[in-house]
């Protein structure tokens, strides 16, 4: 990933042809839509033999299949405020709106800006095709014409523009709305009704001629374009009673506005960032410079010793006001000057210095364990993620394995606007939250980090047998923020509208497939079939752009993450705990591959004859039957195994199989991952916690 990766669509390359638009607002390709029509079982043998091939082929054929495409134009508005919704042919004018709006039903991503609104609306049962009608929609009445091959009762899909005053909320003295449409003219309510606070009235509606039982038929009531279904012993010239919905805001139904639109609003839990002074004595046997851990208000807090300073001298150090005073309970411990030592191992401390978050671990006497040799008992690695540039579109950066102190995380979050959003109190008093709370606080934030909805939105477009090549098409081609905009998805060719059903399978099919070991990029473990681990040679199945998959992988995760979305599939728990930048041990080595876990614990007991096995400072890998010796460390192969330099082996072993095997594809998944979720926000959790979010129950 030495560069930039930008593809040029194939739409530009060929001409586009003429498209029409289904009754429910789907588009639907000129070729034909019988392959998109087809059952489950069969898209299901289309995927599986598309799967064989690498990616490189898939997004070939999918830049293939994408060429000729036509655009689709719908709601186009022309003069005088109308709207036209186009199924056949297009006028002039609308063609061009459509060709200067993008091509619409192509596979890929479509920024969507807050200027426009797309609207869902019947067609009356008076109105014949060629013939206009109005509509209530984006606050003002619009005509759209009914297209020529459209029948009354099917929907259209239009779009108009918003007002900018409505938009900003104008009343009063601003845009005067029109009145609504008048009802339909066999629709009388029902006089004298005595309803409830909230309770809405009551209509007669008669049964149209030519309707017969469990057919449907349209009527506008109270400027709403409703559809009645005739019931199944009534007959045309009877009146059926019916209590309409609650009309909303504007006469059409939207496509755009999620029924939530995600708000940002201020944080109730946001504490206060001023700081109190405290004075602590230094402990017995600390010396100048060397950290040691305080437990205030339940959040281990790192201090370190100043260099004039020596043991029994008191020192002083600034703590938020936030971390000392709960917003739950009185002022904790550490408020009144009675500290404490916390001797649980591996903790998640905070530097006074700086306030970043840091591993620390404790020895038998409390203090800090600064041990620096290799012990598969205490020691352990975090990995750290540098950030090597601020690309909107394709970061850069580096992973390696650093021992836990030097794995820091910022405890900061900022806003679109560059605005703090979270400081390190929120997520210190997160992280004593229950789990139930902790995905509260979580989902509660990813919404105050997504892009509101007045600035934009995507629309995803993909067809359904290229599904992983579309995917990764559209996803890649996105920035950090269209990452955090909602998205919208549509399966070309299909009819239907994505109130969150078609995302949930969107991401349920996407990461079915791309976790498939088929595809070559993942693997199942050694220890546990229902997991998946890295595939190390992911470049022989797919040369060209394995790393490509990996980086929209990360993305995918981590949306689905932020839009609270499942993964289909389980990893490995070291790669859960990279994600973190928790530390791994050497036990998590029994958790990738427990025969080389064992094999390895067994040297441990050969003491001097260890040497006697003949082993080197490298690992044997096998590709396709191809062997290679891979030097563990600079020289490794002219280095023998003894009992002196064994730790420093094993050592070496524990950083290649947990890192060194797939170094530069777990970069780009976490490249992608963070280029969706904060790294600071995901410190509540523990690696289990995550897996549970991520991926719903495990079943292993």
């Amino acid at each position: 990933m030495g560069k930039n990766w930008f593809r040029k669509s194939s739409d530009d390359k060929g001409k586009e042809a003429p498209s029409r638009q289904n009754s429910h607002g789907g588009s639907t390709d000129t070729n034909g839509s019988a392959d998109n029509k087809r059952s489950r079982s069969g898209r299901s043998k289309k995927s599986s033999s598309s799967s064989s091939a690498t990616p490189a082929q898939k997004s070939e054929r999918s830049a293939n299949g994408a060429r000729g495409m036509g655009e689709i134009a719908t709601g186009v508005m022309v003069g005088g405020g109308s709207a036209r919704a186009s199924k056949g042919g297009m006028d002039k004018s609308a063609a061009k709106s459509a060709a200067a709006a993008g091509r619409a039903n192509g596979p890929g991503a479509i920024s969507v800006g807050g200027g426009m609104a797309t609207f869902r609306v019947p067609v009356p049962g008076n109105v014949r095709p060629g013939e206009e009608f109005q509509v209530f929609a984006g606050g003002r009445i619009v005509r759209v014409k009914c297209p020529r091959d459209s029948r009354p009762g099917q929907s259209l899909q239009i779009t108009v523009p918003v007002d900018q005053n409505e938009a900003a909320g104008v009343e009063g003295g601003g845009v005067k709305l029109p009145d609504l449409p008048p009802d339909s003219d066999n629709v009388t309510k029902i006089p004298n009704q005595q309803l409830a606070p909230g309770e809405q009235p009551a209509y007669m509606v008669k049964i149209p001629e030519g309707i017969r039982g469990g057919q449907q038929f349209p009527v506008t009531i109270n400027g709403q374009q409703l559809t009645v279904t005739c019931p199944n012993m009534a007959r045309p010239g009877m009146s059926v009673r019916i209590v309409p919905p609650p009309p909303p805001e504007n006469g059409a139904t939207s496509l755009d506005r999620p029924r939530q639109a995600p708000q940002r609003v201020a944080n109730p839990n946001k504490q206060s960032d001023k700081t109190q002074m405290f004075e602590v004595v230094v402990p017995k046997g600390v010396k100048a410079g060397q950290p040691f851990a305080l437990l205030a208000g339940g959040v281990r807090v790192l201090v370190t010793c100043p260099k004039n300073a020596t043991n029994g001298q008191k020192i002083r150090f600034n703590l938020p006001v936030g971390l000392v005073n709960r917003p739950d309970g009185p002022k904790s411990k550490l408020a009144e000057i009675k500290l404490s030592y916390d001797k649980d191992g591996w903790t998640r401390t905070i530097r006074a210095t700086d306030m970043k978050f840091q591993w620390t671990r404790f020895d038998e006497s409390g203090n800090v364990d600064e041990r620096t040799r290799f012990d598969t008992e205490r020691s352990a690695y975090v990995l750290k993620l540098d950030f090597l540039d601020d690309n909107d579109r394709m970061r850069q950066g580096h992973v390696s394995l650093v021992t836990p102190e030097k794995g820091v995380v910022d405890s900061k979050i900022k806003g679109a606007n560059g605005a703090e959003l979270v400081s390190y109190t929120d997520i210190a008093n997160a992280q004593n939250k229950s789990y139930e709370d902790k995905i509260q606080w979580f989902q509660d934030t990813c919404a105050q980090l997504c892009v509101e909805w007045n600035e934009g939105h995507m629309r995803m477009n993909v067809r359904r047998e290229y599904l992983l090549s579309d995917s990764m098409e559209a996803v890649m081609s996105l920035t950090r923020k269209d990452l955090r905009k909602v998205w919208r998805f549509e399966f070309i060719g299909e009819a239907g509208i994505d109130a969150g059903g078609l995302a949930r399978e969107w991401f349920e099919l996407v990461t079915e497939e791309v976790f498939d070991p088929d595809m070559g990029l993942w693997s199942t473990s050694a220890t546990n079939q229902m997991c998946m681990q890295i595939n190390p040679a992911s470049e022989i199945s797919c040369p060209d752009d394995h790393l490509i998959y990996f980086r929209f992988i990360g993305r995918v995760m981590g949306k689905a993450m932020f839009d609270r979305q499942l993964v289909k599939s389980h990893m490995a728990r070291h790669l859960y705990k990279h994600i973190l930048g928790w530390p791994v041990t050497f036990e998590d080595l029994k958790y990738v591959d427990k025969q080389y876990y064992n094999s390895l614990n067994g040297l441990k007991d050969m003491g001097s004859d260890v040497e006697y096995v003949g082993l080197e400072f490298t690992v044997l890998e096998e590709t396709l039957g191809v062997k290679q010796e891979v030097e563990l460390v600079s020289n490794g192969a002219d280095m023998d195994v003894v009992e002196d330099n064994l730790p420093e082996y094993m050592e070496a072993c524990l950083k290649y199989r947990l890192l060194g095997r797939y170094e530069a594809q777990l970069k780009e998944l976490l490249l992608g991952f963070f280029d969706v979720i904060p790294q600071p926000l995901l410190t509540i959790f523990d690696f289990q916690e995550l897996e549970l979010l991520m991926c719903g129950a495990s079943q292993h």
